[in-house]
């Protein structure tokens, strides 16, 4: 199923014989759907939605049901009749991640910081809250703003299989920082205080729990872990009587497999793994049936590797084989069948700029689904024998096929963008200075050739887990194309530090937050000028996003190559980010005081170069406001010039057609005007 218009739509014909003459069906129309809505998300949990993936509806294990959350009001539809009943109501309008048990009998969802179980066979019994909060800041399988945001956790508590038991993660923020969010939009400004752990700070305690689904005494699991330090990133069952669970330690060096009896709590270790700097956040662990399947970095790239453990008293794990080796990535995992013994994953062999899905049994024999440059990315059955293929390439927006052995039938595509007439970005190349291979790509305007007639905007992102430059759709294009049509070419270009590269990519990052990335963006930049004689040397411009917008401050105060540059929602000074993020690359600021100070930008504020535009949301939640507001008064201090432009209410991503047209026709006017004039 999937949303288009706002009908519920089912492809479940598209399986069956001559699925290419099927067409896909309406399951639940926008009219029935538009009668269960109610109410309006926030600009915070409108962001938060969609930033952390957190689904509209759910299907019962069987398909009888779907279960639609409308901003906390959950609602249990039966597809046939196309009608709902509410079944819950959380309070809550983001992150009350409601769920079937297994069995269907009962949805669960947090609510008010507590764990709800609600039974729907008998619709008049109460729900039953299993593990209740007694405070504010103590979160019974909620997940927090750093878990969520820094480890990949969208989820804190999980069924058993038998559907008799749950497995939470209690959280308890009390010795958390608060930092307030102020709206200063009404007449009388409200705060919202936000927990917020700084590096230094104490993190969240936390422990793990077992609770029966008719509620009781909880089982707290016995594990070797500092309260408010060390970290619970990854848990599940193994069997309806084990639970396993991962620790990570403060340090993000040392990662832990438990396995833990739920009736009494008490842990065995598993698997024990160390890294010299750090783990990277993206990794997958699977665990059932005697087989562990996890991704992991140790060879140098992030691959598959197969565990046993004995199914009767779970214990230590033993290596059975690597899945996947090569130079190349495991870039995310969709499906294990531990029973059939099958793993359905995308990885980027073959091409480190793309990423095509592939399936490997657990005896090694390894099968291609897809291919071509492009990027495919997948969702798959249970037992990996249908999925979806969501596809695109730099000119072609993503478009969703429906697969079944070699059988695919499109289904959905994103709308035409033929009349904008787009053209794809070159793919350029430069050699670091420690030898690697550099990617980047660079749009340059139509038919301008004369040498030194272009302008040129780098704008990188530079900082780590991502991968900018690839085959597949950008939305940057569109803007991109708009500066092209006005002049000026652009540049994007992907360094040491970043991912999807390895791990000796990756780690080069690790206590140098700046220096290395910028010296590989001038690697690439004075490559490009060479290539080009239409570029201008002397009209460069730089912006960027996020640690993009902190590598422009970073890039107009260690050089004077930049004559205009935009800095949007930047941290200034490491210190005021979040503890997960930034010790994992910088270590905590007693072991690393003076890396603290030297690659925050603040610390370089006076020797700002250039026209500088700053922007920020002041409803950033990641990013708070005072990192701008701090480099605002370093600038005073030096008696540097600077512009600002500020989005009332508007969170990191200052979404929303009306803010989104604003910042893109402010930074074209700031590099207009400065980019523009020739450089006598």
């Amino acid at each position: 199923t999937y949303e288009d218009h706002g009908n519920l739509i089912d492809l479940a014909g598209l399986l069956q014989s001559g699925a290419t003459e099927k067409t896909p069906q309406i399951l639940v129309s926008h009219a029935a759907l538009a009668k269960l809505e109610g109410g309006k998300d926030s600009e915070q949990d409108s962001d938060h939605r969609d930033r952390y993936g957190m689904a509209d509806y759910i299907w019962s294990s069987d398909s009888s049901h779907l279960l639609f959350d409308f901003r906390g009001r959950l609602w249990l539809v039966d597809p046939a009749t196309g009608k709902g009943v509410l079944v819950g109501n959380s309070g809550e309008a983001s992150g009350d991640d409601p769920k079937f048990s297994p069995d269907g009998s009962s949805v669960s969802y947090l609510s008010h910081h507590s764990l709800v179980v609600q039974p729907i066979a008998q619709k008049a019994e109460k729900p039953i809250i299993v593990a209740p909060s007694n405070a504010a800041t103590l979160l019974n399988g909620e997940v927090d703003w750093v878990y969520e945001e820094e480890l990949g956790v969208r989820s804190n508590y999980f069924w058993s299989p038998d559907s008799k038991t749950l497995a939470f993660v209690q959280m308890d923020e009390a010795a958390v920082p608060e930092y307030p969010l102020t709206d200063w939009i009404p007449t009388h400004a409200t705060v919202n205080n936000q927990r917020y752990p700084q590096p230094g700070d104490p993190n969240p305690a936390v422990r793990l729990g077992v609770v029966r689904a008719e509620g009781g005494k909880t089982v707290w699991i016995n594990l070797p872990i500092r309260a408010g330090e060390d970290y619970i990133p990854r848990f599940g069952w193994a069997d309806a009587k084990t639970v396993w669970v991962v620790t990570l330690t403060r340090d993000h060096k040392h990662m832990n497999l438990y396995f833990a009896d739920a009736a009494t709590g008490q842990a065995k270790p598993a698997l024990q793994l160390t890294d010299s700097k750090f783990f990277d956040e993206h990794y997958h662990v699977s665990v059932a049936d005697g087989t562990i399947v996890l991704t992991k970095w140790s060879d140098g790239h992030m691959h598959l590797y197969l565990y046993s453990y004995d199914k009767g008293t779970p214990g230590e794990a033993k290596l059975v084989r690597q899945l996947t080796k090569g130079d190349f990535e495991v870039t995310d995992v969709y499906q294990v069948d531990h029973k059939g013994g099958l793993i359905s994953y995308a990885s980027t062999e073959g091409n480190p700029l793309g990423q095509n899905l592939w399936q490997v049994r657990f005896d090694g024999e390894k099968k291609q689904l897809t291919s071509g440059p492009a990027r495919h990315s997948g969702n798959f059955s249970p037992q990996g024998n249908a999925w979806t293929d969501n596809f695109s390439t730099r000119l072609q927006p993503p478009t969703v096929q429906l697969c079944q052995s070699s059988n695919c039938t499109i289904f959905w595509k994103s709308k035409s963008i033929e009349a904008l007439s787009l053209r794809a970005p070159q793919t350029v190349s430069a050699t670091a200075h420690d030898g690697t291979t550099l990617y980047g790509t660079l749009l340059l305007p139509e038919g301008v050739t004369s040498a030194a007639s272009v302008p040129l905007i780098l704008n990188p992102y530079g900082g780590p887990g991502v991968q900018t430059v690839n085959e597949g759709w950008s939305a940057a294009l569109l803007f991109d194309t708009v500066l092209a049509q006005h002049g000026f070419a652009v540049l994007h270009t992907d360094n040491r530090g970043m991912g999807m590269r390895g791990r000796e990519f990756a780690q080069a990052t690790y206590q140098n937050f700046g220096p290395v990335q910028f010296e590989d963006q001038l690697t690439m930049l004075d490559s490009v000028l060479a290539k080009n004689p239409q570029l201008d040397p002397k009209r460069l411009g730089w912006w960027g996003w996020s640690w993009g917008g902190t590598f422009t401050l970073y890039a107009m105060s260690h050089s004077d190559r930049f004559r205009a540059g935009v800095s949007v929602a930047p941290v200034t000074d490491w210190h005021n980010y979040d503890s997960i993020y930034t010790e994992r690359y910088m270590s905590l600021p007693s072991q690393f005081a003076e890396g603290y100070d030297k690659l925050s930008v603040v610390s370089s504020a006076a020797n700002l170069k250039g026209h500088l535009l700053l922007v920020h949301g002041t409803g950033d939640d990641n990013v708070h406001m005072e990192n701008s507001i701090q480099y605002v008064q370093k600038l005073i201090e030096a008696q540097v010039p600077y512009d600002l432009q500020l989005y009332p209410r508007k969170t990191h991503s200052i979404s929303g057609p009306v803010a989104r047209t604003h910042l893109y026709n402010r930074i074209l006017t700031h590099f207009e005007q400065y980019l523009k004039p020739v450089q006598p």
